[in-house]
């Protein structure tokens, strides 16, 4: 965190000495001070009713700024990816915004004849035969491109549903798209710039996050995607539901609750009465 505070402090005071202190965070001048003390390459002076800052040693001041941030020439900033550029911004791919620009969700049909079109490129994925000879498919997906398909599309939590299908109503004809946990910002985004489906049926664990994630999911897309609710849940929810997975998430549940629409509600008093959360593995176990 000291670093991050000095690399944030040096790279705005390189080239703008001097400086007024108030264009630093609280934590930048801390550790502009320090650096001051042990290096001499910097002064902080009194210049009229503030403080400012000043590059004494442009040699020494140069090194601890190639130190902490390598940097790269301008002219090819534009042309890596985005993490490369925090490589050398700050010698980590995570510093900064580090989520990548493109998204990969996994894919599986169920059923025949399930198709992903791209009609703005004129190509398909004929994700039926891609399943039955290899499990599974994954397209890129970006906010603005044009992937669609005429089935019902099923967001899944965990990977076992993803693995088994035979926990869909009898006669479903969809895809089935596992997301792993939390509901990535770059897949919602996706699917709230055009219709791609028939129709979104989310079917998350039934625990803060996962109620969270659907009330953002609702946010976005409206009447047009539901939360599907396992059959005999009420009675699965008391006999196997968890105070601990409850207890873990419930920071996320206060938030979703206001949000979930009216067909939601009993679900989310009954986990509030009980004191539970109910994992998605649940719906292959018997009510009694």
């Amino acid at each position: 965190m000291a670093d991050q505070a000095l690399r944030a402090a040096l790279l705005k005071l390189q080239g703008k000495s001097p400086l007024p202190a108030s264009q630093f965070t609280t934590a930048q001048r801390s550790a502009l001070d320090c650096f001051a003390r042990q290096t001499g390459a910097v002064t902080c002076q009194r210049q009229g009713r503030g403080d400012v800052y000043n590059v004494c040693d442009q040699a020494v001041f140069a090194a601890h700024i190639t130190e902490l941030s390598p940097q790269v020439e301008p002219s090819i900033v534009d042309q890596i990816p985005l993490r490369a550029q925090h490589v050398a911004h700050a010698r980590n791919s995570k510093a900064r915004h580090h989520q990548h620009g493109s998204y990969y969700p996994l894919l599986k049909a169920v059923g025949d004849e399930v198709i992903w079109r791209d009609g703005e490129r004129g190509v398909e994925l004929a994700l039926s035969p891609v399943t039955r000879d290899f499990g599974a498919a994954t397209l890129c997906i970006q906010p603005d491109d044009a992937w669609h398909s005429d089935q019902v599309l099923w967001l899944v939590e965990n990977q076992a549903l993803f693995d088994r299908t035979d926990w869909l109503p009898e006669g479903t004809h969809a895809t089935v798209l596992y997301y792993g946990g939390q509901l990535d910002g770059r897949l919602q985004s996706w699917l709230g710039q055009r219709p791609r489906a028939s129709r979104v049926i989310h079917f998350p664990d039934y625990d803060g996050v996962g109620l969270a994630n659907f009330a953002r999911l609702h946010q976005v897309l409206g009447a047009t995607c539901e939360c599907w609710l396992m059959p005999c849940w009420e009675s699965k929810l008391a006999r196997y539901g968890s105070n601990q997975l409850w207890r873990d998430t419930l920071r996320y549940f206060t938030g979703a609750v206001d949000h979930l629409p009216a067909y939601m509600l009993e679900l989310a008093e009954q986990m509030q009465r009980l004191g539970l959360a109910l994992e998605q593995e649940a719906v292959w176990l018997p009510e009694h």
